[in-house]
């Protein structure tokens, strides 16, 4: 923000302009030619025909990847290429200083554009008049293509005179249509915002912002920071960004891209498991109970209980010859293999071995033969006896995730009998007739259940193997060493990544692509968003793909919306991490203006709820009205009036929930037919439309110009509706209108 709000700008604003004009020109050529430079040494090295040994072939291989990312990288900076610039005091080292979305070197290697990452461009987001860090003016080119279209000057030193706005570019940005999808706001970060950006990556920093403070701007900003800073460790672990919803990653995928970065990993809770894709819905009893920290007893209880001894001796006939296996023998075994501390499928090797033990010293007995002659073919015997096979597996079997949960979930008997801490109503929340629709809520625990059943097969890495790795590892650097010397620019990958993906016989793709794969990948770095939607359970899952707690987690516990989610920073993450976390908060709410953030700070507070809602930079120019509601056909028509009025942007109708004569269904339906073809999204995941029809859960992390709610009476009866409510008022940029037939919940009545 800035310390002046004069409508003014600088003097000889024209000529300035086409000054800009040409120096961005000037950019952009270099852009071209470094495109071009690349193209030319991809087309060369695809030219190439791969002959001779295995490393000319991994070194063609890995240089054409190289160059495919940086041509990917060069094109996905052409939107408003440079942004700012800054004049420093005079004397400072490089003076005049243009900034942008990636740094840019001339011919004789100058520095003719810094990336708005690096430690040069920092003050271009962190001066103020009161600390100008060395700067006298920080300057905002407006673009349009390739053109410069206007500035906006921020005079710092008053001694260099001048008049200032500085804020022409920031509210140009908060009042502009919106369009479905999120962009990135490199251009307009404010000092706040970008102190998080540039935080430490060790640790974990918790991020509190309320509505429209851009927290998840700047978890996405960060994340492009963290990988331009620490690219050499995150590439080759990889950085995941976990949203909460589908249709929120949906919106916000363009955003680092833009920013140069494309190999972030982004999924949803309901992702996290792989195999499993979470299309099931619970009750709110369901989701609480799943959430909850006793499921841990719970499931390591059923996984014990199918480690069985029998409550009688089993008696086997092998070709004549009777011996039999006693109760205390199978305990025996058990107490072995459950002492070893391996999980279930890799301690049945230990449980499998002692029963056979005992088994083939009772078969040499009876039939009279040497143990130490017999053994082998004894127990070979043993092995592929059918009746022996059912038998030792009806005591430990092999078991999987999902067969352990679904049991669960369709047995009553079975889950009283492991879980007898949880209330009847609990375990009857828990029970469902189609066992596998899987929920977001059930993932962490097929997790916990991977952590306590561990693989079928135990994998052994060969120490050829590992020489073999360590040899493509080496040859790999050299190749990245050649790359950067070619002067093409830095590689975007590390020695480790590029060796997997082009070793033979090791694995193949990107980060993303191994990593959700792989349910045991641990990550350099994870950004939660909506982090206060997590449940206990939820963190552990979290915690084991982030061993070194390298944690951004974002979100606001006024919105909390899961019944099973945070209620304060602290005891969401107390078993996480303990105090061992850090706050940063984000005070200025850019996106909803005053008239309308007013009305839901007072939902909040009449709802006893503590919080602290950011200050709007705006006022507005529209009043929030509500009017009555009469049924479905009111809303259509309410609508339909809003659109025709609105020029540009985008409308939302945000009900309580998707069922019911007035949920998001049937309003959805009714607004389309009231509507011209193909301006509703015919489904909650459609960001592309101008209208959308939600429920407030699927809203969550959205914006829109206008915003309708329905009937807010019924969203408070939700069971966090006070935080629903609050995320339903926040949504819209310029407009807010509530139709209602029952009367206006406490805190609303200004509306009324």
């Amino acid at each position: 923000m800035s310390q002046s709000t004069e409508p003014s700008v600088t003097p000889g604003t024209e000529q300035e302009v086409a000054r800009e004009d040409e120096h961005v020109g000037t950019l952009y050529a270099r852009l071209d030619v470094l495109r071009e430079q690349t193209a030319e040494q991809l087309a060369e090295v695809r030219r190439t025909i791969a002959t001779g040994t295995h490393q000319s072939r991994f070194e063609r291989d890995a240089f054409a990847t190289l160059y495919e990312d940086r041509l990917a990288q060069l094109w996905s900076v052409e939107n408003r290429l440079c942004f700012g610039r800054l004049d420093l005091r005079p004397g400072t080292e490089d003076p005049r200083r243009y900034v942008g979305r990636l740094g840019l070197a001339d011919e004789r290697g100058t520095q003719i554009l810094v990336d708005w990452r690096a430690p040069a461009a920092q003050d271009f987001y962190q001066a103020t008049a009161a600390s100008p860090r060395d700067v006298v003016r920080r300057r905002h080119l407006l673009t349009s293509g390739r053109r410069v279209t206007g500035l906006d000057d921020e005079v710092l030193v008053a001694a260099e005179g001048g008049r200032t706005t500085g804020d022409a570019a920031l509210l140009a940005a908060v009042t502009a249509p919106r369009t479905g999808r999120m962009g990135d706001i490199v251009a307009t970060i404010q000092a706040e915002q970008d102190r998080v950006i540039r935080a430490s990556e060790r640790g974990v920093l918790v991020v509190q912002g309320g509505p429209g403070t851009g927290k998840t701007a700047v978890a996405l900003h960060r994340t492009a920071y963290l990988l331009y800073t620490h690219r050499d460790r995150l590439a080759r672990s990889g950085v995941l960004l976990l949203g909460p919803s589908p249709v929120f990653l949906r919106y916000v995928e363009q955003v680092l891209p833009a920013l140069g970065e494309t190999g972030v990993v982004t999924l949803t809770l309901g992702e996290m498991f792989p195999g499993v894709v979470a299309r099931g819905e619970d009750s709110p009893a369901a989701a609480r109970v799943k959430g909850s920290l006793r499921m841990v007893d719970v499931l390591e209880a059923a996984v014990a209980a199918r480690q069985r001894v029998p409550a009688r001796p089993l008696r086997f006939d092998l070709d004549g010859t009777r011996i039999q296996l006693r109760p205390d023998a199978v305990a025996a075994a058990r107490t072995r293999a459950r002492r070893s501390r391996k999980p279930h499928n890799l301690a049945r090797v230990t449980f499998v071995r002692e029963v056979l033990n005992t088994m083939v010293n009772s078969l040499a007995r009876a039939r009279g033969v040497d143990l130490g002659e017999e053994r082998d073919d004894l127990v070979a015997e043993l092995r592929e006896h059918v009746d022996v096979r059912r038998e030792v597996n009806l005591c430990w079997m092999p078991l999987t995730p999902a067969k352990v949960l679904s049991a669960l979930y369709r047995n009553p008997a079975l889950l009283a009998e492991v879980a007898p801490q949880l209330s009847a109503r609990d375990r009857e929340a828990l029970h469902r007739e189609d066992p596998e629709a899987w929920s977001e809520a059930d993932v962490p625990l097929l997790d916990e259940l991977a952590e306590l059943l561990g693989p079928l097969e135990e994998s052994v890495t060969s120490a050829r193997a590992a020489a073999e790795r360590e040899e493509q590892l080496a040859y790999a650097r050299k190749v990245l060493e050649d790359f950067e010397a070619s002067g093409v620019g830095n590689p975007l990958v590390s020695p480790e990544l590029l060796a997997d993906r082009f070793s033979g016989s090791g694995p193949s793709g990107t980060v993303a692509e191994r990593a959700a794969a792989d349910r045991t990948w641990a990550y350099g770095h994870v950004v939660v968003d909506e982090a206060q939607e997590l449940s206990p359970m939820a963190w552990r899952l979290v915690e084991r793909r982030c061993p070194s707690r390298s944690m951004t987690l974002v979100g606001d516990v006024a919105q909390t919306s899961n019944a099973a989610g945070a209620r304060s920073w602290a005891q969401a993450l107390k078993p996480v991490v303990d105090d061992r976390w850090r706050l940063e908060e984000l005070t200025v709410n850019y996106r909803t203006p005053a008239k309308i953030s007013r009305v839901a700070a007072d939902v909040l507070r009449a709802a006893g709820i503590a919080a602290n809602p950011p200050t709007p930079v705006r006022e507005g120019e529209h009043e929030p009205v509500a009017l009555p509601l009469t049924g479905v056909a009111s809303i259509a028509e309410h609508v339909r009036d809003r659109f025709a009025a609105l020029d540009e942007g985008r409308i939302a109708v945000l009900t309580a929930d998707q069922d019911g004569p007035l949920g998001s269904d049937a309003v959805r339906a009714a607004v389309t037919a009231a509507l011209p073809p193909g301006s509703v999204a015919a489904s909650p995941d459609d960001l592309d439309a101008e209208v959308s029809v939600l429920d407030v859960h699927r809203a969550k992390g959205l914006e829109f110009d206008v915003v309708v709610v329905v009937e807010p009476a019924a969203v408070l009866r939700r069971p966090r509706g006070a935080n629903d409510l609050y995320v339903a008022l926040t949504r819209a940029t310029q407009e807010l209108h509530v139709l209602h037939a029952e009367p206006l919940p406490e805190g609303m009545a200004s509306l009324g």
